[in-house]
């Protein structure tokens, strides 16, 4: 926070101040004014007393009780000064309240306990000799009681207990109480700030799994938009070509581009109704965000549920085929059934591979391979180098930049291996490791 001008200035007046507030300042000032009063009282005995003139007793006295002003500051002095003056009989409201302050402050207990002591001492001395000189007076009419027995120790013990334990015990119970206040205010700022730190955290998380959900929405359209329009288009290409020369394969190119059109606007729909059942329903309520992130689990299971397998490869190097290109399927290893997530992994990867070829070496040759192994299953697609003479040169297919980053990211995800890169031959190899529970 920025301190301006009279903050500054204030906070140098306060330099010089120890009162918290208004009200403590006129307190100590109340009772410092009492304390004067009666210190100047008591000091024109004392002046009787040492002979001195009644005047200096007096101012004596003022400057004695005006001590207790600074007893939020220093009240280990006001507790001396009050046992210095305890033998001339003065300075009591000085003595109770001075060891009310230091039990109450952040004195170490030891110098309050010694301090303490002092004061109960001097106290004590001072009352038995009082007591002792006005029994002594009073004795003359009264023969039963002897000042140098037991009843003046005792009365004058109980009388210095009455005025020091109670303002003592009553400053060590205010000043536990407010270490403990400031411990529970503490612990609450600390609290606060806890819950801050984790309320940021959550939005940090929430913020990524927004963000891990697009790339998966992404991810997914991608997928399925991808390849079914690579091959609508290489299909559209093909019938513009043989239209006129051979209407019958026209016909039959027109159909696969209207069965591929049809795939894919089904497997959009399947996919976004799953993303339809996995949203929160809408209401006044708040939804908490752990409904939301179970939702969006269960939605990513149905949808590895429903999505495609291995055993659809085959169709999916026979749309190919259709389109014009030379895939061979080759499998090794007894086929078996592997977790949800990584049969469609394994598709999509095949899936997207094959696009690739369609987009960037149409006509070349393909062996796509499968081996099921121990405890993996692992996945090859391998074009040859473009044809010089390709009858497709003239499709020109867009392409992202994204296919290889979404099957490295989906490869990954389930704790498997990616490779990617040019042959020797002059084609390209897509090879994927998957384990067979990720």
């Amino acid at each position: 926070m920025t301190l301006t001008g009279a903050d500054r200035d204030a906070g140098g007046v306060r330099s010089w101040l120890w009162w918290g507030r208004r009200r403590s300042a006129v307190l100590d000032v109340g009772l410092a004014f009492v304390s004067a009063l009666e210190c100047a009282v008591e000091g024109v005995g004392f002046a009787e007393k040492a002979g001195l003139p009644v005047p200096l007793g007096v101012l004596f006295g003022l400057v004695v009780g005006s001590v207790l002003l600074v007893r939020r500051r220093w009240p280990i002095g006001v507790v001396l000064v009050s046992i210095a003056v305890a033998p001339a009989e003065m300075g009591f409201l000085m003595g109770i309240v001075g060891l009310y302050t230091l039990a109450a402050s952040e004195v170490p207990r030891r110098i309050t306990a010694v301090l303490a002591g002092m004061s109960t001492v001097a106290v004590f001395v001072v009352t038995v000799v009082r007591m002792r000189q006005d029994v002594a007076q009073a004795d003359v009419g009264q023969p039963d009681i002897d000042p140098s027995g037991w009843y003046v120790p005792v009365v004058s013990l109980f009388m210095t207990l009455g005025l020091n334990a109670p303002p003592l015990l009553f400053g060590l119970y205010i000043g536990a109480r407010r270490r403990l206040m400031e411990s529970l205010r503490e612990r609450a700022d600390s609290l606060e700030q806890e819950l801050s730190l984790l309320a940021d955290r959550a939005e940090q998380r929430a913020q990524w799994a927004r963000q891990e959900e697009r790339t998966r929405i992404a991810r997914e359209m991608h997928d399925v938009v991808a390849h079914r329009v690579s091959l609508m288009v290489v299909h559209a290409a093909a019938l513009q070509a043989v239209a006129l020369k051979d209407p019958q394969k026209a016909v039959r190119n027109a159909a696969l581009v209207g069965d591929m059109g049809r795939q894919a606007l089904t497997e959009l729909r399947e996919m976004l109704g799953v993303l339809r059942e996995g949203t929160a329903p809408a209401g006044p309520a708040p939804v908490p965000l752990a409904a939301v992130g179970r939702a969006a689990a269960a939605a990513a299971e149905a949808a590895a549920e429903d999505g495609p397998c291995l055993d659809a490869l085959e169709a999916l190097c026979e749309q190919s085929r259709l389109a014009g290109a030379a895939v061979e399927f080759v499998v090794v290893g007894e086929p078996r059934a592997y977790a949800p997530e990584v049969e469609r992994t394994a598709y999509r990867v095949v899936q997207e591979a094959l696009t690739n070829v369609h987009k960037h070496a149409a006509g070349a040759k393909v062996v796509v391979r499968l081996a099921h192994r121990e405890a993996e299953v692992a996945m090859q697609v391998e074009n040859g180098p473009c044809p010089s003479d390709a009858g497709d040169a003239d499709v020109r297919l867009p392409s992202g930049g994204n296919g290889l980053v979404g099957m490295r990211e989906r490869v990954l995800r389930l704790g498997g291996v990616f490779v990617s890169g040019e042959t020797d031959a002059g084609g390209f190899k897509v090879s994927a490791v998957l384990p067979d529970r990720p």
